[in-house]
């Protein structure tokens, strides 16, 4: 209560860094398993662990649809929460005017990201994720494509390169040609096609797919002069304070979970936040900075609840560890999902039960044992004989294992419900009850006086006297609105 009633003095000070950390398709329900898993890894009961973003003081809930789709995807969503306008499922960086997959509807629907906004205020900015830099999450940051998946030239219909539009991985390095820190997978979308692959040499899968021929990679260091690293010796070897811009490819597609993270080769996504924060913390204008934790959204796809759990707190690690290298009274820093998965666990197990483990009883139905942990559907679905695996036969605690599901499905889905949205920092308190997930955005840059609400800015007082100013939030949103 203490430590409630101290908030009751908002900081209304100008954000001078903003951090956003989401979680691809960390749902409550994901949250709540990885705090779980997080205390029992460290030898505790599991469900009185605080996680980083527990810690958060502000807390509100994010409605996911796309302007299209109840439930949502992640390009959609990304640009919601990066743009400031809701999206069709499958586009980034475009308005709902624009149609999945039809190039022509592209021109005159382009949307700019809250990461324009900053570098245009001279801020530096950076993106970090775990996935493809040219993933549907990152990509709304600086892409306009009417379809998340033409990583590359390679993906592209000919009447789309025909028409003009270009693949993601190309405009990430003309749309905002300096971005500051760019750090992923990706590195095969980069590369002449049939290029081998510096760390997987021969493989086909992983060599070079663009049709174009051109090696973006170099190009960037010519036009950069600066470093590009490719493995984790590379990164941990730079100093921070003698670096200006950064290109880190770890992978020739998503990075390796981490539970099969090779530690003397591949960084981990709290490295990668260490390194990238001590750089871009070196502008005195500040920094804005997209952090992904995007293969928690690949575990749950997959049906393997322990890879998706463990990327979770990977996460947290990496939100605790950006807590240290920052400060509350000048960093609004937001922590939240895309979307949410059908996910779920329960069965009335005991205090500190495993999380990965089973429920107390047998099912009354099948007399079998069934886990705490269950999918609504996905490739979890199993029937042995006629009827319903027995989990007691096989090893349901390991790695890749797939959780039970009710409906068989090549891949799990999303799921539809609210996500959670914490906040700390200036103007952490905008951040409250229940808001359309495009508010984001439109909080964030109010707080940083970027973007092209700043009226507020001009006062004395920095970011202070909200109650004069939020009639220019009200009609930025409204307008948001009528682009949709």
């Amino acid at each position: 209560m203490k430590n409630a009633l101290t908030l009751q003095d908002l900081n209304k000070k100008q954000a001078k860094n903003l951090i956003l950390f989401l979680g691809d398709g960390m749902g409550v329900p994901t949250v709540t398993a990885a705090r779980i898993l997080k205390g029992q890894l460290s030898g505790q009961s599991g469900e009185e662990t605080v996680l980083e973003m527990d810690k958060f003081p502000f807390l509100s809930l994010a409605k996911t649809y796309n302007t299209n789709a109840q439930v949502p995807d992640s390009a959609g969503t990304a640009t919601a929460y990066l743009c400031g306008v809701k999206a069709n499922e499958g586009t980034v960086g475009v308005s709902a005017a624009a149609v999945r997959s039809q190039c022509n509807t592209t021109e005159g629907n382009e949307v700019t990201s809250i990461l324009k906004w900053a570098k245009d205020a001279g801020k530096s900015v950076g993106i970090v994720t775990t996935t493809r830099v040219n993933h549907a999450t990152p990509s709304a940051a600086y892409a306009h494509s009417v379809d998340r998946d033409w990583y590359s030239d390679n993906e592209m219909p000919a009447e789309a390169l025909q028409a003009g539009c270009k693949d993601i991985a190309r405009q990430l390095f003309e749309n905002i040609p300096n971005i500051d820190i760019v750090m992923g997978g990706g590195r095969k979308y980069m590369f002449p096609k049939n290029q081998s692959d510096v760390e997987y040499p021969n493989i086909a899968k992983h060599s070079g797919t663009r049709k174009d021929g051109r090696n973006l990679v170099q190009e960037w260091i010519d036009k950069m002069q600066s470093h590009y690293v490719w493995n984790k010796n590379q990164l941990l070897s730079l100093n921070p304070n003698n670096v200006e811009y950064l290109l880190g490819l770890f992978e020739p597609g998503d990075l390796t979970y981490d539970l099969e993270r090779n530690t003397e080769t591949d960084p981990s996504l709290t490295e990668m936040v260490d390194v990238a924060i001590k750089i871009l913390k070196k502008n005195p204008n500040g920094f804005y900075l997209l952090v992904e934790g995007g293969r928690i959204d690949h575990g749950h796809h997959e049906g393997k609840a322990k890879q998706a759990l463990h990327e979770a707190v990977e996460m947290d690690r990496a939100i605790g560890r950006a807590d240290l290298l920052t400060s509350i009274h000048d960093t609004l820093t937001v922590v939240t999902a895309d979307h949410s998965h059908v996910f779920n666990f329960g069965g009335y197990t005991t205090r500190g039960n495993t999380i990965f483990g089973l429920a107390p009883m047998v099912s009354d139905i099948d007399q079998k044992p069934f886990t705490s942990i269950l999918y609504g559907n996905g490739p979890g679905y199993k029937i042995v004989n006629g009827a319903r695996e027995n989990v007691s036969t096989i090893d349901y605690q390991e790695n890749n294992y797939q959780a039970q599901a009710a409906v068989p499905l090549s891949m799990e889905t999303h799921g539809g419900e609210d996500v959670a949205v914490f906040a700390k920092g200036p103007l952490a308190h905008l951040l409250h009850g229940v808001h359309e997930q495009n508010y984001i955005p439109h909080v964030m840059a109010y707080a940083a006086c970027i973007g092209q609400n700043r009226e507020h800015c001009l006062k004395e007082s920095g970011a202070g006297h909200l109650h004069s100013t939020f009639g220019s939030v009200i009609s930025i949103l409204t307008i948001s609105r009528l682009i949709c």
